[in-house]
């Protein structure tokens, strides 16, 4: 039996595999990760199709999702069953910037699966019945979760953060879902859903034949449509208290945010270290004053939530109703001594340790390769970023953090929503 702890040892070697970028007949850009010893394939198509393009609240969640209801040719239903039978699978992520589409299919298979993938994304049908259906869940789906404090403190956070009429702020409602119609995801479809707004990342087995698959199937699509969108402003931030009553609530949910930037920001690499010290993992400041020493909660975390055009910082927890006041006094006063104390040595090698493997497992495999190297390019974010990561991690001093604290961690600049009885 061990009786000792074993010897930490510095993970030493982290580099990124870098894509083959080959582009289809008509310039769309596909990032290659071929491992030839796998016989899994991944495909990820993304387009710049999420909030920012929006016309209509709710619009670009609605259209990735109907996009599995059947196209011109073939029902949901054949659909779903041919997935099915080559053993593939299709998922919809969810991402405010984007609509992604990711299908997992055997290599072997590859050919029976690309062409009905490739139907789904150029040629849905968008039936009303089930529009009309995708509405009545997602209304009776969004009414639990507002009986939910956590969600309802998340809503009114980034809300207060980004403006309630910001594609990142504005929160759904029952009337939202209401309002959509055919034409609307038709509209947007036609509008962002084109080659010139698509990038595909492939990964696994993508011999020749796959990619000469991906190029009849997707590089033949000539449709225009419209330049990549931007996100507008968000409105001037004011920092403010909001409680919010809940009725019955055994528990109450905090939330502590402010605005913070994109991942291009020449800060971001050190916010997600200084983070981590915070909040970011279970060995945290706010985990072992919060949870271990005071037992006030169960869990709390502190997270950099970076999109394409902006970002921000916040610290969610649930506590019981009568340690709200003395949970936020404490959370502020472990932002207060990061700005005041340096991090000693021995926690800033701790936790340099475990992001470096953090990101060594996120190395693990060409599937996991495959969504950093969609995490950069979609972020618009050079592909060498990932080492300029590691660099900062490897290499920042407790002067560069405590510096960073002042900046981005006094009190006044930070909202705090509640959510309770």
């Amino acid at each position: 039996m061990r009786r000792s702890a074993p010897h930490i040892r510095e993970v030493s070697q982290l580099t990124l595999p870098l894509p083959k970028v080959i582009r289809l007949d008509n310039g769309l850009p596909v990032y290659v990760l071929d491992f030839p010893e796998q016989e899994i394939l991944k495909l990820e198509v993304v387009y710049n199709a999420g909030r920012p393009a929006e016309t209509k609240r709710l619009v670009a969640r609605a259209t990735a999702r109907m996009v599995q209801e059947g196209t011109r040719q073939k029902s949901a239903a054949v659909i779903a069953e041919l997935i099915d039978f080559y053993g593939g699978s299709l998922s919809i992520p969810t991402n405010l910037d984007s609509a992604n589409f990711l299908l997992f299919t055997l290599h072997r298979h590859a050919e029976k699966l690309v062409p009905v993938f490739a139907e789904l994304l150029h040629e849905p049908a968008f039936p009303e019945n089930e529009l009309e259906t995708f509405k009545r869940a997602s209304a009776r789906s969004l009414a639990i979760d507002l009986d939910k404090e956590e969600v309802l403190a998340y809503r009114k956070i980034t809300e207060l953060i980004f403006g309630p009429d910001h594609p990142y702020g504005y929160n759904s409602t029952p009337a939202d879902y209401a309002a959509l119609q055919q034409a609307d995801l038709i509209r947007h479809f036609e509008r962002w859903f084109t080659p010139a707004n698509c990038r595909i990342f492939a990964s696994g087995r993508v011999d020749h034949g796959v990619r000469y698959l991906l190029n009849q199937y997707f590089g033949q699509e000539r449709r225009d449509g419209a330049a990549l969108a931007v996100s507008p402003m968000a409105p001037k931030y004011v920092a403010q208290t909001i409680p919010l009553k809940h009725p019955g609530s055994l528990q109450t949910a905090v939330k502590i945010g402010r605005p913070l930037f994109s991942r291009r920001h020449p800060d971001y690499n050190g916010m997600y270290v200084l983070n981590t010290i915070l909040g970011g993992y279970f060995g945290s400041r706010l985990m072992r004053n919060i949870r271990e020493k005071r037992g006030y909660t169960y869990n709390i975390y502190s997270t950099v939530d970076a999109m394409l055009h902006d970002g921000c910082f916040y610290i969610a927890t649930e506590v019981d109703n009568s340690k709200v006041r003395a949970t936020i006094k404490q959370i502020f006063a472990e932002m207060e001594r990061l700005c005041e104390e340096p991090i000693p040595d021995a926690e800033l090698s701790m936790v340099r340790n475990y992001l470096l493997g953090m990101l060594l497992n996120g190395l693990d495999g060409p599937l996991n390769i495959s969504d950093v190297i969609k995490t950069l390019v979609t972020e618009d974010l050079p592909l060498d970023a990932f080492d300029g990561l590691v660099h900062t991690i490897r290499t920042i001093t407790p002067k560069q953090l405590q510096k960073l604290a002042r900046r981005y961690f006094k009190t006044a600049d930070f909202s705090v929503v509640t959510v309770g009885k």
